[in-house]
């Protein structure tokens, strides 16, 4: 036990499945508990190249305000609003509201920058596992066997390892897609920029939105003009040989969740900026149109029953996925390894530990679940989504929160 009374796991063994944000997050948190920890990633290429956008919730940036020589305001920006704009790019709503975003890369990067390389194993697909009393066996694609005294999978809303622990969880269509891309904000019109630069901006259509708003360039700049704009397009599409159709990657590939930039066929391209012209904002519609190349992601829910067994534990999407309105994921998955973090750090027992973790991230992801998909129906079923209704505030505990 350490001078605290929190029990430090210096000589026993974690690893990591997945390296993506939530993953590098548990092994920071696993680590500073004394844990040897290894991260094991399926992707072979570095990942540092992916330019999404995430909202920052306080759980997702606790790593940095608590335990990282980085501070929040080196890895993201900043507005101060929330907006909604009409169909001649008046503003129809607007309070103030402040948040901070990141892309995706820029918060790997510093993320990795904290764990090191030594021990972040790239082109490693975990496709089994077994456990005894003590510990767990790891099984990889490649051949590879790791052996750990705890596992955590955080390898993403396709974990092959939510069926062996939640054998009844299955991917839910929501029945609409979501189109993304990024802009620098310096190549839109100046009455553009003026007036999404201080905001995130929302236009809304039948059965159909979109939200915009300022992110870190690939190179992590910050300033207002060097950032990008980055967006989330919501738009219906039925589950069957339609979504299908759309998630045929340029090879003839269907994908299963999401096409990547330079993937989606140009044919859909074509229609969706086609469509952004009809029915989106014009200072929203420009940003579409001038996205080079957008990308795909088919909206799925997903829950689990159970998220941990004997010494073995899901976390983040790789456990329950919930749709992206609240804008929560990255802080879900970082909210279940601080959780995880102080149960280890109360007990002398890993499979104890994960046990008394389990009910609370079980009733967190079930109730932010339940609230998304309630946002989903107002937003593209029942068109009764009013702009400055609470109920459409971003937050993981709840609206606002």
């Amino acid at each position: 036990m350490t001078d605290t009374g929190r029990q430090h796991w210096a000589g026993h063994r974690a690893v990591v499945i997945g390296g993506s944000i939530g993953g590098l997050t548990a092994a920071l948190l696993l680590r500073k508990l004394g844990f040897d920890v290894d991260v094991y990633e399926r992707t072979p290429t570095d990942l540092d190249g992916r330019g999404g956008g995430i909202v920052l919730q306080p759980d997702t940036l606790r790593w940095f305000v608590e335990c990282s020589e980085q501070h929040p305001e080196n890895v993201s920006t900043a507005t101060h609003f929330v907006q909604y704009l009409g169909s001649e790019n008046e503003v129809v709503y607007r309070e103030a509201a402040p948040w901070r975003y990141t892309s995706w890369g820029t918060f790997y990067r510093a993320l990795l920058a904290d764990f090191g390389t030594e021990r972040y194993h790239l082109g490693e697909y975990a496709s089994g596992f077994d456990q005894d009393a003590d510990g767990v066996e790891v099984r990889f694609a490649s051949g590879r066997i790791e052996r750990a005294e705890l596992v955590v999978f955080a390898d993403g809303i396709t974990s092959a390892s939510r069926r062996r622990i939640s054998p009844d969880s299955e991917l839910e269509y929501s029945g609409y897609v979501g189109w993304r891309g990024t802009v620098p904000e310096r190549e839109v019109s100046p009455a553009t920029f003026e007036l999404l630069r201080d905001s995130i901006s929302y236009s809304f259509g039948l059965h159909t939105h979109i939200n915009v708003y300022p992110i870190p360039s690939p190179s992590g700049g910050l300033s207002v003009g060097e950032r990008l704009l980055n967006y989330v397009w919501y738009r219906n599409v039925a589950e069957g040989y339609e979504l299908d159709e759309l998630m045929t990657d340029k090879r003839g590939f269907v994908a299963g969740v999401s096409l990547h930039p330079g993937q989606v066929q140009d044919r859909f391209v074509d229609e969706m900026r086609s469509a952004a012209s009809n029915v989106l904002a014009p200072a929203a519609a420009e940003v579409v149109l001038r996205t080079e190349q957008p990308y795909l992601q088919a909206v799925y829910d997903v829950g689990v029953q159970q998220m941990a067994t004997g010494r073995v534990a899901l976390i983040g999407d790789a456990a329950s996925a919930a749709r992206p309105h609240a804008a929560a994921g990255t802080a879900k998955a970082a909210a279940n390894a601080w959780a995880l973090h102080d149960a280890l750090a109360d007990s002398s027992d890993i499979a104890e530990a994960l046990a008394k973790w389990e009910p609370g991230q079980l009733e967190l992801g079930q109730r932010l679940l339940r609230r998304v998909k309630e946002m989903g129906t107002r937003s593209q079923v029942t068109c009764t989504w009013v702009p400055g209704d609470p109920d459409n505030r971003f937050g993981l505990y709840g609206p606002g929160h």
